[in-house]
């Protein structure tokens, strides 16, 4: 079958044509129709059966012939005439016998199905392949394309879409496969199912256009429309027709939106080509960016191998350092417990010299107690002998002067009456007019008897 041309809409129909015109309207059709269905011209006649009446009526006249029996002449003419109705009888039989097998014959073409009908009604379906009609009122009346997708093309022209803005057309290409011959012809017929599927893809289509906004009407083309053949499978299952394939070639948008449209994909272009060129710029960034790290990544592994090799050193100074440290450490502590014990030694034998320097002491301490008593007895004589003399003075009683006035002036005079005289028995400077020269001449005295007594002993 051939397809609609572009942007026209496919027509469907049934074609009247001689057997041998069969093939080629099944593959081709006329000026874009597709022809599904073919009317056969029959050319199967009863002129078969005049040959049949020829021959029986020869064979009849032969047999009046032969049963008539006349001498002579007449009895020859008639005998041959009997054969001569005979042969001809047996010709005109063979005759009609081969007419009426080659009018039997019907040969289906591959791929259709051919309908049988007798006396105008369906009896059955004829496959492909040659078949043998012996009834005479037995013929082919439809052979439909059951085995062929047939393409078909619906364009709608001003669908409108959600905004109510008219699209200038839409195409709409499906594909059809006529599953039950007999359903078909006897329900709808090639030129009603025209009608029928056009009027179903048209509100198809405009029930998809409706749900799709203006600016978005491209996205139609190539979408899926899986939805919309299930729909016309539901619709069109009823005639024997299944659609096997259906899709949304092109999309015709108003002028106004297409050039809308196309600012729009001019700005796309530029803002991809603009993403595109970032894109390399972002690249190469990063890869200098990587470049840049992995040189970074090298100069830190230099770094830490040098670092690593300084800290093994400083690890082995430290270690050396530590050894020094250490046998230093122990020298000074050989040295230190050297003099320890020395001290110790030395401690243990001033505490042995004092243990029997105070054992010493305490054999000394009665001759210690003796010598200090003695010179106890020594200090208390020589203070003795220094002691001062104490004056009486006396009054007469009847004299009447005990007033403490006398007393005081007594007092007073009494220390230059003895300094000047020596009577009194006092030595000079020992003797004081008052309670601080008494305590100053006593001291006095005191540490003048230990300086006697002290050196001299």
């Amino acid at each position: 079958m051939s397809s609609a041309r572009t942007n026209h809409r496919s027509v469907i129909t049934e074609e009247v044509a001689p057997w041998g015109d069969i093939p080629q309207l099944l593959r081709g059709g006329e000026a874009g129709t597709l022809v599904p269905v073919i009317i056969p011209r029959h050319r199967r006649r009863v002129w078969w059966m005049v040959p049949f009446w020829l021959g029986l009526l020869s064979l009849s006249a032969g047999v009046m012939a032969a049963v008539r029996d006349d001498g002579g002449a007449a009895g020859a003419a008639w005998g041959v005439f009997a054969v001569v109705g005979y042969l001809l009888g047996l010709a005109f039989l063979l005759a009609g016998a081969l007419w009426w097998w080659r009018s039997s014959i019907v040969e289906i073409e591959q791929g259709t199905t051919g309908i049988l009908t007798r006396y105008g009604a369906i009896t059955r379906t004829l496959d492909p392949g040659r078949h043998y009609l012996w009834h005479p009122w037995s013929r082919v009346d439809f052979v439909v394309d059951t085995a062929t997708e047939i393409p078909y093309s619906a364009p709608v022209v001003a669908c409108p879409t959600q905004e109510n803005v008219p699209l200038r057309a839409i195409d709409f290409f499906l594909k059809f496969r006529i599953t039950d011959a007999v359903l078909f012809v006897r329900t709808i017929g090639a030129g009603n199912f025209d009608l029928v599927l056009s009027s179903a893809v048209q509100d198809a289509i405009r029930q998809r256009g409706r749900r799709v906004r203006t600016e978005r009407a491209y996205d139609l083309r190539g979408s899926d429309v899986a939805d919309m053949q299930d729909l016309l499978n539901r619709q069109l299952s009823r005639y024997g027709v299944r659609i096997t394939g259906a899709n949304i070639p092109d999309v015709q948008l108003p002028t106004q939106y297409q050039q809308h449209l196309a600012t729009r994909e001019r700005v796309a272009k530029e803002r991809t080509a603009y993403e595109q060129e970032w894109g390399l710029t972002r690249k190469r960034r990063i890869d200098s960016l990587q470049m840049d790290i992995e040189r970074a990544k090298k100069v830190r592994d230099a770094r830490l191998v040098e670092v690593k090799a300084a800290l093994n050193k400083a690890r082995e100074e430290v270690a050396q350092l530590l050894e020094q440290q250490e046998t230093q450490a122990q020298k000074v502590r050989f040295e230190i417990e050297t003099r320890g014990r020395s001290g110790l030694i030395a401690a243990e034998n001033e505490a042995r010299a004092q243990r029997r320097l105070a054992q010493a002491y305490r054999d000394n301490r009665a001759v210690l107690q003796y010598e200090l008593a003695r010179r106890r007895l020594d200090v208390g004589a020589a203070l003795a002998g220094r002691a001062p003399r104490p004056v009486v003075l006396r009054t007469d009683g009847g004299s009447g002067d005990t007033s403490a006035l006398s007393t005081l002036l007594a007092a007073q005079l009494l220390p230059g009456l003895s300094g000047a005289s020596g009577a009194s028995g006092l030595p000079a400077g020992r003797t004081g007019s008052g309670p601080g020269s008494g305590t100053r001449s006593a001291g006095s005295a005191v540490e003048d008897a230990v300086s006697e007594v002290w050196p001299r002993n």
